[in-house]
């Protein structure tokens, strides 16, 4: 049976490069048929269109359907996977209370439509920025679903920090495990490396705590700025593979001997106010994830654990209103 996924933004940077990789069979698998609903604003049509003849022009085995649209209803039509990619992109003099006001608005109409439309089982990732507060927005709007079914993506910042930590250890990131990212994905958001382990042994001692705090903190957290100073654009590529691997872990379960990062509902672990989307290390089961429990929090993680919290509830009061 065909699996239904949504991607907004579809003609964007971020939501053609997921639409290959998820119709190629990256995210549930090669064997699994997708029917791949494409949402756009109506400006970007004729984009959108493009994509989908591209979409079909590559013939993936994995593919069974394609629909455009520019009417989130139809777009999220029995949808059970889906990647609200397309956002208000912050404009010049704009105040970040401006970008949420903006975005809550689709947001807004995209939790509705999920709500009146989509699977009862849905999972939904939320790309688009502020993701944390727009995947709370899109949650406060569709009350019929499950709120653990909304997820803002701290994937991207997770796959950074690996990055980083594999280079100054000379190593392959696949040897490292047990990084967790706190918080926003903003400049707050606390890259931790308390846990962290090299091919399953404590790593913590060969970092020195100054190139930590001073030189691999601030670089997580400001990499999507130094990619655009770099590339003129933001990052697309590397996203998409973050939602994708955000998703597929979701879906299908985390490695054994590791765990994630994702923005999930904050249910009050670690002291985290209920109300708002937090990224925690969790692992993934059955299509369920849950929250590493009883980690030791040291007097830095928590000052940094507050600062990116009280980022989140303050973007919450802004859009108050709107929810």
């Amino acid at each position: 049976m065909s699996k239904t996924v949504t991607i907004t933004g579809a003609a964007g940077q971020i939501g053609y490069q997921l639409a290959f990789r998820i119709a190629s069979g990256q995210l549930l698998g090669a064997s699994q048929k997708i029917n791949l609903n494409l949402l756009e604003i109506t400006p970007a049509l004729g984009a959108l269109k493009g994509v989908a003849m591209e979409l079909e022009d590559c013939a993936f085995d994995a593919l069974s359907n394609i629909s455009i649209s520019d009417d989130p209803n139809e777009a999220f039509k029995d949808s059970e996977y889906a990647f609200l990619v397309g956002a208000k992109p912050r404009g010049p003099g704009m105040e970040r209370s401006d970008l949420l006001q903006e975005n809550a608005k689709i947001f807004s109409a995209q939790g509705k439509a999920i709500n009146d439309n989509a699977s009862r089982d849905i999972k939904v990732l939320v790309v688009g920025n502020p993701a944390n507060t727009n995947a709370l927005i899109a949650m406060s709007n569709a009350p019929e679903i499950d709120q653990n079914a909304f997820t803002a993506m701290m994937r991207l910042d997770h796959n950074r920090a690996l990055a980083q930590l594999a280079s100054k250890l000379n190593c392959h990131s696949s040897e490292l495990s047990y990084m967790t990212i706190w918080g926003n994905h903003s400049a707050t958001q606390y890259p931790d490396v308390s846990n962290l382990k090299l091919n399953g042994n404590d790593a913590i001692n060969s970092l020195d705590d100054e190139w930590v705090k001073n030189e691999f903190i601030p670089r997580v957290q400001n990499r999507g700025a130094e990619i655009i100073r770099a590339r003129g654009l933001s990052s697309a590529a590397s996203a998409a593979s973050a939602a994708i691997d955000h998703m597929r872990d979701w879906a299908l379960g985390t490695k054994t001997d590791d765990w994630v990062s994702m923005a999930i509902p904050s249910d009050g672990s670690y002291g985290i106010s209920e109300g708002i989307i937090f990224s925690f290390p969790v692992i993934c089961q059955n299509g369920a994830y849950s929250i590493i429990q009883n980690l030791e929090i040291d007097a830095f993680s928590k000052e940094s654990m507050e600062i990116t919290q009280k980022e989140l509830l303050d973007e919450k009061t802004a859009i108050e209103h709107l929810l």
